[in-house]
């Protein structure tokens, strides 16, 4: 019995050992996870901060310097002889380099007050349909530079919203220049809009650009992150477009949702409430859900 008692007692001590040595290995693995995961996103972080501040030095230097430039040009003129044709090519040359200029720095500031949550709006009920056919008229000319077609049906009884005007034609024109600026010459952009259950709006635009796989859709959807982050890039921008437009539709109360596929192109789907304020289940039930062709059948 005394034999018994002591086979327990050992048996006892040598498994609190063993408990003991298998806690410590668990919160030395740990400790190596979390050190790897610190590590690892302290890195990822420097490297967004370096190719942010790259971007931003090109994207500011650019226009900087061709309105330094050409501005100096006709500054000169009493020394060299400037015609008529020149001065209207060079003003137009500074006045879009100042524009793109002030678009980055807005956007900046947008992001940045975004970001620090003191960003409000000025709800009021506005007109859904007259907002977004402005929008598409402006990016026309763009368009066409581009060589690129944009084909809309927009419903002429799409329900007003509520929300903020200039706000909301931003959300439109960052998705709608976006996709005009990822088309290569010759394609075109279909930008739809539907009435849905509750009176809510869903707003569809289409792409036949490059399209983007799950992670690089990941990456664009970040402030200030570029697919392809280099200076040699095909397309220039800020990479703040994006994850300004769906930050802008949340603040609405509503959903921006991106689906895109590789060597396809890209489809974003805005969707917003009811000026009742309506919850988005039903809407996102109705639209996310379900395919394009689906989404016309369920529109009301």
């Amino acid at each position: 019995m005394l034999s018994s008692s002591f086979g327990s007692k050992k048996s006892n001590t040598l498994m609190n050992e063993y408990a003991s040595l298998l806690g410590d290995a668990v919160l030395r693995h740990r400790a190596r996870v979390a050190e790897h995961s610190a590590q690892f996103e302290a890195e990822l972080a420097g490297k967004v901060k370096s190719e942010f501040i790259s971007n931003m030095s090109h994207e500011l230097r650019t226009p900087l310097n061709t309105v330094i430039g050409f501005s100096k040009i006709l500054a000169e003129h009493d020394r060299r002889e400037v015609d008529r044709t020149e001065v209207i090519e060079y003003a137009n040359l500074i006045h879009d380099a100042a524009v793109h200029l002030l678009t980055v720095v807005n956007d900046i500031l947008d992001i940045s007050k975004i970001q620090s949550g003191r960003y409000t709006l000025d709800s009021r009920e506005l007109d859904t349909r007259a907002i977004l056919a402005q929008q598409v008229s402006a990016l026309r000319e763009e368009a066409s530079k581009a060589s690129v077609e944009i084909v809309e049906h927009i419903p002429e009884d799409l329900p007003p919203v509520r929300g903020e005007e200039c706000k909301l034609a931003q959300i439109f024109s960052n998705i709608l220049s976006n996709a005009i600026k990822f088309s290569p010459a010759g394609a075109s952009v279909k930008i739809e809009a539907a009435r849905l259950a509750d009176d809510a709006v869903a707003v569809f635009v289409r792409d036949t650009g490059p399209g983007m796989a799950a992670d690089e859709l990941e990456v664009a959807i970040q402030p200030f992150g570029q697919v392809d982050g280099s200076r040699t890039r095909w397309r220039e921008g800020t990479g703040l477009g994006l994850p300004i437009a769906k930050s802008l539709t949340e603040l609405h109360g509503g959903e921006l949702e991106i689906r895109s596929e590789k060597n396809v192109g890209t489809e974003v789907v805005i969707l917003l409430p009811s000026r009742h304020q309506v919850t988005m289940a039903r809407a996102r039930d109705t639209v996310l859900g379900k395919g394009a062709k689906e989404t016309g059948e369920t529109a009301q």
